[in-house]
């Protein structure tokens, strides 16, 4: 950054390279060394705030990040508008990924797609096995893991060209998530999968009693599932021991969210549940006395509060301490997709096929959107977008 430099009697006034004027009054030494300090501030902030705009702003995975809380850190338009939509010709209903100004989603017709987040061009497609269901992409150092309903778990360029393919022993509905140099998967043949990220290697597997449906979350070395066998499980991501469970008394197709010391989700015995990490026991039961649905959304936390959907066509906003009720808004059709929160908004998708921003303090409508198709996918948020699919295979993106 040039400085110059201007005399006019006992003082110099400095104009620097953005234009700052300051003044200094000669033979100081402790002002000079002052004004040195801050004009080093100055710059250093500068220095940040380019790079802190030039890192790209990702959804790399199913809820965001490993502790699929559903939160955004990207800021979106205050009114929403289709920045563009693509035609995929079958039902989406796994939630996009977004890494590096790319999108990348599965398709039940058989296809994981990239698309340019800006344009909505298609970058490249590749051929699954068989259909992808609610297996969302994960994005991680330039592989896309995914798996099929035939089964198969495929790792794919970040240029649309197969590495490696894992076969389980039924279908595949969770969604990967990488932890190091690890990535874990779960199937419907009640397995847990644990492979080398770069190769597809089988390190260790852990055999529940029901499909591992779920997303698993991750803190502290430990994957959290929150199985259909109606057990919450800890295993230890480094040797796939178990490390204690607890049993929830529900078949659960809800991914765990975590936040400090806890773990929230919904149950097919119309209830959401808490349970403390630390003490491994259950801190509180919320349903509806009204109207008894099974949850299968899987919570956003933020603010304090728990936010899913319920098939009793409300979405619901706990208190997260408490489980307290604080609001609900009603759809018209059950909210199979799990919220996405964006500074103070709440993002989700409903069966009625509208897709809804709500004020996450009181629960008040900003926004509908009418798809005219089922909306069972999660909305994805990054570099001031939002994506999501919809059961007729269009794939929306509003900015």
């Amino acid at each position: 950054m040039g400085i110059l430099t201007l005399r006019t009697g006992d003082t110099a006034k400095r104009r620097d390279g953005d234009g700052f004027l300051v003044r200094r009054f000669a033979g100081s030494p402790v002002r000079r060394l002052l004004l040195f300090s801050c004009a080093a501030v100055f710059l250093l902030a500068a220095i940040i705030q380019s790079q802190q705009t030039s890192i790209p702003e990702n959804w790399p995975q199913f809820r965001g990040n490993l502790a699929l809380t559903g939160v955004a850190k990207s800021v979106l338009p205050p009114s929403l508008k289709v920045a563009w939509t693509y035609e995929a010709g079958e039902p989406i209903e796994s939630s996009a990924a977004i890494a590096n100004g790319a999108v990348y989603v599965g398709t039940q017709s058989a296809e994981l797609l990239a698309l340019d987040l800006k344009t909505g061009k298609l970058l490249w497609k590749y051929k699954t096995t068989e259909g992808i269901g609610e297996s969302s992409p994960c994005v991680a150092d330039g592989i896309v893991y995914v798996g099929d309903l035939a089964g198969v778990f495929h790792a794919v360029g970040t240029d649309g060209k197969g590495l490696w393919t894992f076969k389980t022993g039924s279908e595949i509905k969770a969604s990967p998530v990488v932890v190091g140099d690890r990535v874990l998967i779960g199937s419907y043949d009640e397995t847990l999968y644990c492979l080398a990220a770069k190769t597809g290697k089988l390190l260790w597997q852990f055999k529940i009693n029901g499909p591992v449906h779920c997303t698993v979350s991750v803190a502290n070395g430990i994957a959290y599932v929150s199985g259909c066998d109606e057990v919450f499980r800890a295993i230890r991501i480094s040797d796939g021991k178990e490390v204690y469970n607890v049993s929830s008394g529900a078949y659960t197709g809800a991914s765990p969210a975590l936040q400090g010391p806890a773990a929230y989700f919904g149950t097919f015995s119309n209830e959401v549940l808490s349970v403390n990490l630390q003490s491994r026991q259950l801190v509180w039961r919320y349903e509806n006395k009204q109207r008894q649905f099974p949850f299968y959304s899987s919570a956003a936390l933020a603010e304090g509060k728990v936010v899913l959907g319920g098939r009793d066509k409300l979405v619901h906003c706990l208190n997260a301490s408490t489980g307290k009720l604080v609001w609900t808004f009603t759809t018209r059709a059950r909210v199979d997709s799990s919220p996405a929160v964006a500074v103070g908004r709440v993002y989700i998708g409903s069966n009625d096929g509208r897709f809804y921003v709500l004020e996450l303090a009181t629960g008040a409508k900003v926004w509908e959107f009418e798809a005219g198709a089922a909306l069972s996918a999660s909305p994805a948020i990054a570099g001031g977008r939002v994506v999501i699919g919809s059961q007729d295979g269009r794939l929306y993106c509003f900015g």
